[in-house]
């Protein structure tokens, strides 16, 4: 690892200096421009996702505690749906509500290279802003309405203003990062794992660097504040959605392989797997994450084969850095094993960028290649491979069928149905349709407990949406869906329904369609893969 960079200037440096500085940072914060253009256009092409409407339907209330109550029906705290209860006043179009996760994601580029160039140098970190700046999966997530951004910006400032504290004996840059710590915790549960990995690399530093006894008292006194917070949002939060089950629904169905099951997977096989599927969800590409695993696990020797730092440096040692990247991968996937949080190929662990990345960038930064080109070149080439041809795990909507103009086209035809016309659509086609369609709730997300149907009006349509829970249509257990639909509202046979479905995935897709054949769904309106309409009746069955 190269020498560290400095953050105090010597009294008295010249002009020149100053302007090789400035020079030096021309090129990162051309790619930084780059990188928020790429977002920029990603929020701007597609059309919401149903996580996105619902974060953004929760958040239509007429005050803020009614703001905060409804955040307390989500898997999450409450700050983005906070945020999006003020934010919204100013406008609903898609890209502007995802203005705050595009600026976010940016934001924690530029603060990740202003750490690694700290602690690192400045070939590292302009190559871990290379990195985080192109990975497909932090793109997408700074350009959907989501808790992510905003979780990895205050995490990363949480821990740039930590060693800045430590290097500066500050108890000022202290109080910084505990109130980016704070804001962290308030937006993300994963933000538990990464307050318990700084405060663990906290006691690491102090350890070995004399600090003033003040700032070892603030940092105390903000623990302390921590824990309170944490305590506050596990009795009025997480306890409730325990007892409503909404962690196990969530663990039974898109996280279950991101769970440790004893009797199904081997323990071993679980934490490699787990693995590959954490590196291949930055890349979005199998081998390309294999590859970038092998160079994070290179990248940790060389920082624990490194010389210590000499005596009277502020900044943590090689092996300081070492632990502070490994520590939170292990947490994590010591509590997928517990079956606590998940760990492998979704962006629940996106947090990890944090930790992934800078390895990842202190491996190619220590590469020296025979020609200077090589290696940007080499970059260049791989990361326009995995965002140009992306291979991603999981439910997943290819850029092609998240045109916003596929869903214009399915909100004409929907419109189009004559007056009085019943459609009938599952949770996730409901969410998107009351943000697309009816300007107003026409699912169930507050209601407790939840009712079978839900039937609301939707200017001259009526919309029949099922319940959360049922969450998709089934092709196992539609005909019985369809029989109750029946029973409840009374309809006779041969009421004609028009169902419409969009979303990340349909069960058995094949096999639904099948089914809704049976119900007079000869043809379909199809608006790209992932969404359609079609026209069924009640029958006698």
């Amino acid at each position: 690892m190269s020498k560290v960079w400095r953050a105090q200037r010597e009294p008295g440096q010249d002009t020149a200096a100053c302007e090789t500085a400035g020079r030096s940072l021309a090129l990162p914060a051309g790619l930084l421009a780059v990188g928020f253009l790429l977002r920029l256009a990603n929020a701007y092409y597609r059309f919401l996702n149903a996580d996105e409407a619902l974060h953004y339907l929760l958040s239509l209330q007429p005050s803020l505690a009614a703001a905060y109550r409804a955040s307390l029906t989500t898997a999450h705290p409450p700050l983005l749906i906070v945020l999006l209860h003020y934010w919204g006043m100013g406008g609903h179009s898609e890209i502007f509500l995802r203005l705050p996760s595009v600026f976010a994601g940016v934001l924690f580029c530029w603060v990740m290279f202003w750490w690694l160039k700290r602690v690192t140098d400045y070939a590292t970190a302009t190559i871990g802003l290379v990195l985080l700046l192109f990975s497909p999966a932090l793109i997408i997530l700074s350009a959907e309405v989501r808790q992510y951004d905003l979780l990895l910006l205050f995490a990363a400032s949480s821990l740039y203003f930590l060693d800045r504290a430590v290097e500066e004996n500050s108890v000022s840059l202290l109080l910084c990062s505990s109130a980016a710590l704070y804001l962290a915790l308030l937006t993300h549960y994963s933000s538990l794992i990464f307050a318990l990995t700084l405060g663990v690399y906290a006691i690491v530093r102090f350890s070995a660097t004399r600090v003033r006894a003040g700032v070892i008292v603030a940092w105390a006194g903000a623990q302390l504040c921590a824990l309170f917070l944490v305590a506050f949002l596990i009795l009025h939060h997480v306890s409730t959605l325990r007892a409503r089950g909404v962690s196990r629904v969530i663990a039974d169905t898109y996280l279950y392989r991101s769970l440790f099951h004893p009797g199904e997977d081997r323990a071993l096989l679980f934490v490699v797997r787990s693995n590959l599927r954490l590196f291949h969800y930055f890349f979005s590409q199998g081998a390309i994450g294999v590859l970038g695993l092998l160079l994070f696990v290179y990248g940790l020797v060389l920082l624990i084969k490194e010389r210590r730092q000499s005596s009277g440096t502020r900044l943590p040692s090689p092996r300081q850095i070492a632990f502070l990247l490994c520590f939170p991968l292990v947490l994590n996937c010591g509590l997928a094993l517990g079956q606590i949080y998940p760990y492998g190929g979704t962006r629940h662990d996106s947090y990890l960028a944090i930790f992934v990345i800078p390895g990842i960038a202190l491996a190619l930064g220590h590469w020296k290649p025979q020609r200077t080109w090589w290696k940007p070149a080499a970059l260049a080439i791989v990361l326009a491979a995995c965002n140009l041809f992306p291979s991603p795990q999981g439910v997943y909507i290819r850029p092609r069928d998240e045109n916003r103009r596929l869903m214009a086209d399915a909100v004409s035809s929907l419109r189009a149905l004559p007056p009085g016309s019943i459609v009938f659509t599952d949770d996730q086609g409901g969410l998107l349709l009351s943000y697309y369609l009816c300007q107003s709730r026409v699912v169930q997300i507050e209601e407790n407990p939840f009712q079978p149907f839900m039937r609301a009006p939707c200017g001259q349509l009526s919309i029949i949406t099922i319940d959360p829970d049922m969450w998709i249509f089934k092709a196992n257990t539609f005909p019985r869906v369809m029989k109750s639909v029946q029973q409840t509202y009374g309809l006779s046979p041969g009421t004609t329904l028009w169902l419409f479905q969009t979303g990340w995935s349909v069960d058995k897709e094949y096999a639904l369609r099948d089914e809704l054949k049976q119900f007079g769904c000869l043809a379909s309106q199809d608006f790209g893969k992932n969404m359609f309409l079609c026209r069924i009746m009640i029958g006698d069955r």
